[in-house]
């Protein structure tokens, strides 16, 4: 374990050190913002660091083995409505914890002052991602062809772009961006790799990568058509 937390430490401190840098370069240089309002920045750096290690350590320890023994125990029960059916759960359940969704959903909620509100908007979200994954998943199973899956959701999500509000558009892309994070993809990913290796005739390599690809279409989708339908 103490090995395993210097490997995230290292981790968390890359992922973050970079912005770290850039603001107190700008700091010193163009923006001279208050030492009072710096200190802030720098104390909320050094809780994000120990977050994202805590999180990063969480998900290597605990969370990935476990996505993909279930991911590996599935199909074994023979059914695959409970194989979708479970898919649709953890990609929901991870999505809705996923922090950049709750942050993105914070700040449209703030930015339309409450007229879009962040809980409901996370939740439907979660649900595109769910939704989309056992879809991915379904590809998995039944060895249908990822082009043509693709073609046809991208195609779907394109048309609906031209058609939908122009307000939606933007958080509609926003949220399919921000949906497979530190948390959702590698879960996602790790059902899918259980999946695909006990299947008979799968790759590990060509069926077990391509659901962020789908999951992150998603919300896009359901989005876009909400905002058709309101």
């Amino acid at each position: 374990m103490r090995t395993l937390l210097k490997l995230k430490l290292g981790e968390a401190l890359r992922a973050v050190g970079p912005l770290i840098a850039v603001v107190c370069l700008l700091q010193v240089t163009v923006i001279g913002t208050s030492a009072e309002l710096f200190l802030q920045f720098l104390a909320g750096s050094v809780l994000v660091t120990l977050g994202m290690l805590l999180l990063f350590a969480g998900v290597d320890f605990g969370v990935l083995p476990m996505g993909r023994f279930i991911g590996g125990e599935l199909p074994r029960k023979g059914s695959l409505s409970l194989l979708l059916a479970v898919a649709f759960a953890m990609g929901f359940a991870t999505t809705a914890a996923e922090p950049d969704v709750i942050v993105l959903a914070g700040q449209v909620e703030e930015a339309s002052q409450g007229g879009l509100s962040a809980q409901p908007l996370v939740y439907t979200i979660a649900a595109g991602v769910g939704l989309f994954t056992a879809v991915a998943l379904l590809r998995v199973v039944r060895g249908f062809s990822m082009a043509w899956q693709l073609t046809v959701v991208y195609s779907v999500m394109l048309a609906l772009t031209l058609v939908a509000p122009s307000d939606l558009v933007p958080l509609a892309y926003d949220a399919g961006s921000v949906t497979t994070g530190v948390l959702a993809g590698p879960v996602v990913l790790a059902l899918a790799l259980g999946v695909s290796s006990v299947l008979a005739g799968r790759s590990a390599v060509a069926d077990g990568f391509g659901l962020l690809g789908m999951a992150s279409a998603g919300p896009i989708i359901v989005i876009l058509l909400l905002g058709l339908l309101r």
